[in-house]
């Protein structure tokens, strides 16, 4: 009898533990509480260091990963040196710079703007969509027409040196956006505050010389975008279709929630495309993928389809520039 209730007791315990969330489960599983490490922020691409040196301003200071990513990747939208984002970034085939952008907090609050023209700062529209109005995404006239009721300024974003490409580029309209080269890449930021609380943002001008009317996936939350404050957060970069077809940024967050690591969570969702790829009989050399995640304890992770996807990392040691490692 005795040896029946030792095992209807630990029956009883193993029940309980499997009931757990997997991130509870594996607290449990480690001998020690895991620390937090916090604040931290990572973004895409070389221009995340400058993105990051603004958001830790922010962060280093006691302020909210909200509040910080909209400000880290408002300095690329600013910079008409960066071609791929905001201000000079490069135009659809009809010599048009449209923008897309969105922003989540760690309460699921989330705002978006798609195929915006004239002005500068696309993430800033985001929010005010997701603070001042009953809806999560404005697109086009609508999101201008609402841009401007805001304060915003209409601004002409076709800048010189991307009109000079853009009408050499009409000389042979050759339609083949090469891999790791910034026409056709995005700002993703995500952050953990000293709270604790995760936020995303992420914009981009799109991929160079589009069809008039494209949009990827930086401006769906899900796809280019993904925050779970109870879990962590992600964001995508790259070929934006191929990111789409797989709900790129929550399936990395979901990835997360079922106990995964970063780092393996972004290698499950990079693998999965490659297999879409693989059915579609596509030319995978012609496509570039990368997400990076951070999780609810601040560690992080990235992946990318192929070599050359980098990303910038700033913690309480420093902002650091590190190439993501690659499947192909």
């Amino acid at each position: 009898m005795s040896n029946r209730r030792n095992f209807l007791k630990k029956a009883g315990v193993f029940s309980a533990f499997f009931a757990l969330k997997p991130l509870e489960a594996a607290t449990l599983l480690q001998e020690k509480p895991r620390t937090v490490r916090k604040p931290v922020v990572l973004s895409t691409w070389s221009f995340g260091i400058a993105a990051n040196t603004g958001a830790w301003k922010i962060l280093s200071t006691g302020g909210r990963a909200l509040d910080a990513v909209e400000q880290g990747v408002r300095l690329v939208e600013d910079n008409p040196e960066e071609r791929s984002v905001g201000y000079g970034g490069r135009p659809d085939r009809d010599g048009r710079v449209t923008l897309d952008a969105c922003i989540m907090d760690e309460k699921a609050n989330i705002g978006s703007v798609a195929f915006l023209e004239h002005i500068k700062n696309p993430i800033s529209v985001a929010r005010a969509v997701m603070e001042k109005t009953p809806h999560v995404m404005l697109v086009g006239e609508g999101a201008l027409s609402f841009a401007l009721a805001q304060g915003f300024r209409k601004t002409n974003l076709l800048t010189e040196e991307s009109e000079k490409e853009w009408r050499e580029w009409l000389k042979k309209t050759d339609y083949r956006p090469p891999v790791n080269i910034e026409n056709h890449d995005t700002v993703g930021m995500i952050a953990i505050d000293s709270l604790g609380n995760l936020s995303g943002a992420c914009t981009t001008s799109g991929l160079a010389y589009k069809m008039h009317g494209r949009v990827g996936d930086s401006p769906i939350i899900g796809a280019g975008l993904f925050v779970d404050n109870e879990v962590g957060a992600a964001t995508a970069t790259g070929h934006g279709e191929e990111v789409i077809r797989t709900c790129g940024s929550h399936l990395v967050v979901e990835m997360m929630r079922n106990g995964f690591t970063p780092q393996k969570a972004c290698e499950e969702a990079v693998k999965r495309i490659h297999r879409n790829l693989v059915n579609q009989k596509r030319n995978i050399q012609d496509i570039q993928i990368g997400f990076i995640a951070l999780n609810k304890n601040g560690e992080s992770g990235a992946y990318c389809l192929q070599k050359g996807f980098n990303y910038a990392l700033h913690d309480q040691n420093g902002n650091t520039l590190i190439d993501a490692s690659a499947l192909i």
